[in-house]
C-alpha cells in the first residue's frame, strides 16, 4: 500500500464501503442514541486506537453540538471524573471493553451495567457504534489520513 492514501481516493475507490459504514451510523442515530453520547463513544474509541484524525474530527463535532471542553479534556479519565452520567459511564466502559476485546473478556457485570442503562435496541445500537468507529479508525490509520491542525 502507498505510504498515504487520500480521503478522496478512498471515497472514490471504495464508495460501497463508505456508504455501508455511514448507513450503519445513520441507522444507530435514528434509533435514538443521543448525539452527545455518540460523540463520546467515537472519541473514546479513537483515543484508545491512537487515531489522531478521528480524535480531531469527533472532538470538533462534539464541541459543535454543545459538548463542554472540560468533559472532553478528562474523557480518558472518565472513571475518576464526576461529570459523566451513569448511562455515559456504562457506554464508555462498553466502548473500552469492545475496542480492547483482544486484551480481556467482556464480563457479565459489564453486560448487566449496560442492560441497566440501555434498552435492548439501544444495546445493539451502542455495540454497532463501537463496531463502526473501530472500523473507521482502522481504515484511517491504515490509509495514513492526517488531521489538519493549525501550527499557530
Amino acid at each position: 500500500m502507498q505510504e498515504h492514501v487520500s480521503r478522496a481516493d478512498f471515497y472514490r475507490l471504495q464508495p460501497a464501503l463508505v456508504q455501508g459504514l455511514q448507513s450503519t451510523q445513520e441507522a444507530v442515530q435514528a434509533a435514538g442514541i443521543e448525539p452527545g453520547l455518540i460523540h463520546l463513544v467515537f472519541l473514546r474509541a479513537s483515543q484508545l486506537n491512537g487515531c489522531a484524525f478521528c480524535q480531531r474530527m469527533h472532538s470538533e463535532e462534539a464541541r459543535g453540538d454543545g459538548e463542554r471542553q472540560a468533559r472532553l479534556d478528562v474523557l480518558p479519565a472518565w472513571r475518576e471524573s464526576p461529570g459523566f452520567s451513569e448511562r455515559e459511564r456504562a457506554a464508555l466502559a462498553w466502548t473500552e471493553a469492545l475496542t480492547l476485546l483482544a486484551e480481556s473478556d467482556v464480563d457479565q457485570s459489564l453486560r448487566d451495567r449496560v442492560r441497566a442503562s440501555f434498552s435492548l435496541e439501544e444495546q445493539l445500537s451502542l455495540t454497532s457504534l463501537v463496531v463502526v468507529i473501530n472500523g473507521w479508525n482502522r481504515i484511517v490509520l491504515s490509509c495514513g489520513f492526517r488531521p489538519e491542525i493549525d501550527e499557530g
